[in-house]
This record gives C-alpha cells, sequence and structure tokens, in this order.
C-alpha cells in the first residue's frame, strides 16, 4: 500500500487566508441568508428578488438576456421561473418573432410584488454597505463585475473552441 501524499496544514491555512473564492462564497452566502430573512414576509428568496428585477423592463425580455445579466444557464433560469410563475408573479409566452424563443415579464401581481419589496431590499441594502469596515461599496461592486465579466469572457471561448 503506497504512502498518500499529504498537504501540509500550513496550506490550509493559506487557503483558509486568502483564497478569494472562499472568501466570496462565504460573502455571498452570508448576504444571501441576510435577504433571504428580509424579503420572506413577501414569501421572496433573494434569487427571486433578483429574477423580479431583471424582468422588470419596458419590454419584455428573452431568456439570453435574462440568464446572463443573473449568470444562470437557461435550463437553471426555467426551473427559477416556475415557482414565480404558479403564483402569478411571471408570464412566460413564447416570442411573436421567433416562436421557438420566450420572452418574460412581469405580471400585474409581480409588479405590486417588486413594489412592495424595494423598500426592503434598500434598507437591507443600506444596512450591509454601513457594515463594510473602511470598504469602498463602488470599488468592490467593481471588481466583483470585472471578475464576472472576466468569468463570462472565458466562458464564451470555452464555447468557441467547443463548437469548432
Amino acid at each position: 500500500m503506497s504512502k498518500a501524499a499529504l498537504v501540509p496544514f500550513e496550506t490550509t491555512l493559506l487557503v483558509r487566508d486568502t483564497c478569494l473564492c472562499l472568501h466570496v462564497q462565504r460573502a455571498a452566502r452570508a448576504l444571501a441568508r441576510r435577504f433571504d430573512e428580509a424579503l420572506r414576509p413577501l414569501g421572496l428568496t433573494n434569487g427571486q428578488f433578483s429574477l423580479l428585477m431583471a424582468l422588470n423592463r419596458p419590454k419584455p425580455p428573452a431568456m439570453g438576456p435574462v440568464a446572463a445579466l443573473l449568470a444562470m444557464d437557461r435550463t437553471t433560469l426555467t426551473a427559477a421561473l416556475k415557482p414565480l410563475e404558479r403564483r402569478g408573479l411571471v408570464s412566460v409566452a413564447p416570442d411573436p418573432d421567433d416562436r421557438r424563443g420566450r420572452l418574460l415579464a412581469l405580471t400585474p401581481e409581480g409588479r405590486i410584488l417588486l413594489v412592495r419589496a424595494v423598500p426592503i431590499w434598500e434598507s437591507t441594502h443600506a444596512a450591509v454597505e454601513e457594515e463594510l469596515p473602511d470598504a469602498d461599496p463602488d470599488r468592490l461592486r467593481r471588481d466583483l463585475r470585472a471578475l464576472s465579466a472576466s468569468a463570462a469572457q472565458r466562458r464564451q471561448g470555452l464555447v468557441r473552441q467547443i463548437s469548432a
């Protein structure tokens, strides 16, 4: 039986203390729990709120742009839409210009719920920003957007390579 290679405990501590992925995941989970709790009285999760906000547009968007904005694949977006459709908050209709495509829209009930949810989001968001010690929230948003954009570009490059 061969002796298994071991990762030194110092490496574990290094990853714990410096891994951007770990720190972003932990922060994302903490923020998600906080916004879930704040939106719970309306029967919404933070993900559902984000999805409703993504649909709050002058014209119903197609699935592709919404999926891209939320960094989801279409299958995940379809699954996320189902409970909102069942509640009558969102409608999914064929695109009249391309019957294969689907257009997503807030229903009047979805718009009313969003009007109620926005003040909850605003107060929760303001409280979160106040808790950032010596931080620049705008800089943090720019940095996170840069990471997201970089990841999206890498995914597009992989898709092109696979398609070629």
